[in-house]
């Protein structure tokens, strides 16, 4: 190493911001030409550890713009902005079927942004970076409140942005594996939306009877967020992934007490016994288990248990009869719903009907089923326990790491302006600010 290396400088601008805002990574004073690899290391809550790496060759100025210049090799290639993000992947040793989750959003993610001479490819933590930078990604921008929810029997965390208020409100519902997932509620509010986490699946009232809740469940949430001094009880919208989205087409259509003024679907389906509940719901699906495939790898695909989509008005919400605007974020590589197969059919449903006009789809190519915030890196296959059943499988969730990447970032930009308009009434973005 000559002299100079001995001075290299190396920044992260914003070295604190949200989880979906961009950062430029800027290496300074190397040798001209000289071979770098810029390294990201992120130590998750669960103590696995997570990395990402590049290869660069240093410009005649002495300087690497990871956002502009372009990577020969790692774990991305070209020029990708946010791929030290999005590539991250468990170290080798790690155990297979890992997912990476925040659970304590009022923390920040913390990743380790180093520089290392030469084109490394192992043994990271054995050597001593040039230089390197402490980042904190956070979920909940400044002065958003997170308030516990146990009114009505619920098992809830509402998010409040910063602000006076009021606010549009969101509930937010996840898929399968149950849960309070409260990071995505956490990072709507900080984009200005009273956001509602909700368990449904493992709530507290279920932990102790026994008994999976009822419709009734998902108007009391609505009821809650609704009633709030500080939520405009008027501009409440619902958001779903996979099972959650169930739910959510199930409540906007027919409860006569969940009135909503949008939906947004991620890889859902209409697909369900409508006169059902939660319990009816996994019913169904046990009900078509026989359907369940296996990769070469063992990995569980589940698509099919849904398909082929019934002609049975009780077997399928009637979308026709929807009212309100309704996103559909579709990943038509998604190995664990048939979200593309279900899309197409709403629409023909809607078209029918009359009211296509209320539909969105954004379809994404070689995209797969956890469609999340953007730069969360793309899980093709992870471990997952079924509510229902209390089983761990190696569920295949489908896609490939740039077009899921891609999709991520472009159907939450999507998803975000949707939001706006029909919650706020306008593209602008009456919501806090992105920097932390």
């Amino acid at each position: 190493m000559d002299r100079k290396q001995c001075c290299v400088k190396l920044s992260v601008e914003p070295s604190r911001g949200l989880v979906d805002e961009k950062f430029t990574v800027l290496v300074q004073n190397v040798s001209p030409g000289s071979q770098l690899t810029v390294h990201a290391l992120h130590r998750c809550e669960d103590q696995y550890t997570w990395e990402a790496f590049a290869h660069y060759i240093a410009n005649a100025s002495g300087t690497v713009n990871v956002s502009e210049d372009l990577s020969l090799g790692g774990t991305y290639s070209g020029v990708e902005p946010m791929g030290l993000l999005w590539s991250l992947r468990p170290v080798p040793g790690s155990k297979p079927g890992l997912r990476m989750r925040k659970v304590k959003v009022q923390t920040p993610m913390e990743i380790r942004i180093s520089v290392y001479q030469g084109h490394q490819t192992e043994g990271f933590t054995a050597q001593v970076p040039l230089a390197g930078v402490l980042v904190e990604r956070w979920y909940m921008a400044p002065g958003v409140q997170r308030v516990l929810i146990t009114e009505g029997g619920l098992t809830a965390t509402l998010f409040l942005p910063s602000g006076p208020g009021p606010f549009p409100g969101l509930l937010d519902l996840w898929g399968g594996e149950g849960k309070l997932v409260e990071y995505r509620a956490a990072l709507l509010a900080s984009h200005g939306f009273a956001s509602l986490a909700l368990d449904y699946l493992t709530p507290k009232i279920t932990l102790e009877t026994g008994k999976m809740v009822d419709n009734t469940y998902f108007e009391t949430a609505f009821r809650v967020l609704q009633q709030h001094p500080l939520v405009l009880g008027s501009r409440i919208g619902m958001m779903g992934l996979s099972l959650g989205a169930s739910f959510t087409l199930k409540m906007a259509i027919y409860s006569k007490v969940v009135k909503l003024r949008c939906v947004v679907c991620i890889n859902g389906s209409h697909v369900q016994p409508v006169n059902g509940s939660v319990d009816e719901m996994l019913e169904f699906c046990t009900r078509n288990a026989e359907k369940t495939r296996f990769n070469e790898e063992n990995q569980v695909i589940w698509r099919d248990l849904l398909l082929p989509i019934p002609t049975d008005p009780a077997l399928k919400v009637d979308v026709g009869q929807l009212q309100c605007p309704v996103m559909l974020v579709v990943a038509e590589d998604d190995q664990n719903w048939p979200a593309n197969e279900s899309a197409q059919d709403m629409k023909e449903m809607m078209e029918q009907a009359g009211n296509s006009h209320l539909l969105t789809i954004l379809s994404y190519p070689n995209a797969g089923h956890l469609i999340e915030p953007p730069y969360t890196p793309h899980f093709r296959a992870t471990v997952f326990k079924t509510v229902n059943q209390h089983q761990k499988v190696m569920a295949l969730w489908g896609g490939d790491t740039v077009p899921h990447s891609r999709a991520q970032e472009d159907a939450w930009r999507k998803t975000l302006a949707f939001l706006r308009e029909n919650l706020y009434g306008s593209t602008n973005t009456a919501a806090a600010s992105v920097s932390v």
